[in-house]
This record gives structure tokens, sequence and C-alpha cells, in this order.
């Protein structure tokens, strides 16, 4: 038998649920904690679980029997348990038995207090209050820690939003004073995370989610070091001379020196962002600049900076060079005209063309 109006008549008091399936047992209880607590009452642990999860959140305990009919007390525990509730909600066992197989599994479920029958009423009362009040300070420290972490989430990633604008207006000016339109940093890094995504599917790639995407980000500052490269050669319309061209080289070398001489920890973003500087224009046989690094020695995330950088410089325009279409860019590449590249991410920029198609759109 369940004793309740309904929800809009809870009062202030604390509820206690007791479940009892002993009529008698469950009066004492009543009469017991009736004079300080509202009482709810189940007979057996289905009817309480039901009322635990309507009115879960309005109770401060539940006192409960462990051997009844239906779903004995150490059976409501386990599925408390399972559901998350054990650790938000005290339970307080009543039992005739001094079994300490039972006992153990019942603190192994996560009991609150175990009170052996015949119940001494002051006793009762007592540990009732003390478990009330431990649990609800228990509570409130959960909360107020709870309520710790996610400001010092937001305060975080608000840190990290303003970083993030402060390097990408960094990266966006060195663009700008190249004559370029500001938006090939931000191609340069989807791009990467496209490849490095794609090399990852296939099995070519072991980098985490979180890995890839620190290194898409660090890709927006591959070019830095073009802020060290005069003008008349940075922006000269023409094809540049022998002397020009090695000026020119300098600024992967250059970048990486100045990510280096602000670098502030050893955190795997700054490693990315200075590898990327230094390598993204070195290719696969060893005929790239400026260490002439052969295959794999090249780190992975550098290959698809360099890769992802060539794509989008050959299909759109520049000072020195008219812009190509998808389907010939994407010949130039696997041709070589570009310089060799890794083949699994040849592979993937041929097999994953049409993706690549509408990812830029």
């Amino acid at each position: 038998m369940i004793v309740i109006e309904t929800a809009n008549e809870l009062a202030m008091r604390p509820w206690i649920l007791i479940v009892e399936d002993v009529p008698t047992e469950r009066t004492i209880l009543r009469e017991i904690l009736s004079g300080e607590y509202e009482v709810m009452e189940a007979t057996n642990g289905k009817e309480a679980l039901k009322l635990i999860q309507e009115y879960g959140e309005s109770f401060a305990m539940v006192i409960m029997d462990i051997a009844m009919p239906e779903m004995g007390g150490l059976e409501v525990l386990n599925v408390m348990r399972e559901d998350g509730v054990s650790g938000a909600l005290p339970v307080c066992l009543v039992t005739a038995s001094n079994d300490e197989t039972i006992m153990l599994e019942a603190h192994s479920l996560g009991v609150a207090d175990i009170i052996i029958k015949p119940v001494n009423p002051l006793i009762l009362l007592h540990r009732v209050k003390n478990l009330i009040a431990l649990y609800s300070y228990r509570m409130d420290i959960e909360i107020a820690l709870r309520e710790q972490r996610e400001l010092l989430e937001l305060q975080q990633q608000r840190a990290l939003n303003h970083n993030r604008f402060m390097i990408d207006a960094l990266a966006t000016a060195v663009e700008y004073r190249s004559l370029e339109s500001g938006e090939h940093m931000q191609r340069v890094k989807e791009l990467t995370r496209f490849f490095l995504n794609r090399l990852s599917v296939r099995g070519r790639c072991f980098l985490t989610g979180d890995e890839i995407d620190t290194a898409a980000e660090a890709s927006v500052l591959h070019d830095i070091g073009k802020i060290s490269i005069s003008d008349t050669i940075l922006m000269k319309p023409g094809r540049l001379t022998a002397e020009e061209y090695d000026i020119m080289k300098q600024h992967t070398t250059k970048g990486a020196e100045m990510l280096e001489r602000v670098r502030v920890d050893d955190s795997q973003y700054y490693a990315f962002c200075c590898d990327i500087a230094r390598s993204h224009h070195e290719r696969w046989d060893g005929t790239g600049y400026p260490d002439g690094l052969i295959g794999d020695a090249t780190p992975i995330w550098a290959q698809a900076a360099a890769l992802a950088d060539v794509y989008d410089a050959l299909t759109n325009e520049r000072v020195y060079k008219p812009k190509y279409s998808h389907e010939e860019s994407i010949r130039m590449i696997i041709q070589g005209e570009c310089g060799v590249f890794n083949p699994d991410l040849l592979e993937c920029l041929e097999q994953d063309a049409e993706l690549l198609r509408d990812f830029r759109k």
C-alpha cells in the first residue's frame, strides 16, 4: 500500500520514504519519524523504486527493510546503484539479521547505514538526522565544486578563444602583407584537418581526434616566417630569381625560430606549430626544404599541412599565378608537378576528391 496524496502537497519538512512490508513495523517507523519528518510509505521494493523514480529529488532519505516480498532491500540498492541514484539519496536498512555477509553486501551496494531491529526510537532519530545533514552537506560541496569547475572551464574557453583570435589575427596580417585574401590560413587549417581525418579513417594516422584538431589549429601559423621576408620579394608578381628564392625559403626556419622564442611551455600545440612552420615545404623524396627530410622524417601533421598549403595555393589566384580548377590541381599534385608527397596522402587526395570538392563548398 502506498500512502501519498499529490506532489503539490509535499511539505517544507524533509520527506522520508519508509519501505516495509509488515504493517506493524511500518507503523512503528512512521510514529517515530512523523514528529520531525513527512513520511511516505511503500510495502515492497518495486513500489519503492516507482516512488524514487517519480519523487526521488524530494526525498531526504529512504529507510528500508531487507527482507520483503517481490523485491528486497538489497535488490533495490542494486537498481539504485545502476541508475546512479544511490550516491545522492541516503538509504538506511533495518533488519533483524546480524548476518555479516548481508551487511557486507549492503555496504558494497552503497548503503548509508544499517540498523538492527528492534529499533530504538532515539537512536533512529539521531542517525536519520545525522545522515540527512551529512548527505546534504556533501551535495552542497559537490554542487559548489561543479560550479567552480564549470567556471574554470568557461574561463579556459574564453582564454582559448582569445588566443585563437590573436593567432588568427597575426596569421591574417601575414597573408594580407603577401597580398592574399586573408582566408588562406583558415582554408589550410580545415584542409589539414580533412587530410589527417582521411588518413585516420584508413588506419594510416594514429593521432587522436583531439590531436588532429590541435594540428589543424597549429597549421594556421605555417607561414608566420614570411614576416621576416622583404616586400620586394614577398610581393613580387613575377618569378623569383634563384637568389630571391633562397631568401624566400628562409621563411620556414625564421618561422620556427620565432615560435621557439615565444614558446611558453612544452605543449603539443607549440610542438605542432614549430614542426609545421619549419617543415611544410619538405617533400617525401627529400627534395624539399629547409632540411631535405625524406619520407616520414617529416611529421605527418607537417606533411598534411604541406599538402593543404599546395592544394589551396593551386585552387586560388596568387600574384605569381592564375587559379586552377579542382580537377587540374589534383592532377598536378598527383603527377608530381608540385613536388613528391606521401603516397598515403596522395591516395586520400585522389580517392576522396569528391569529398574534398564538397568539403570546400
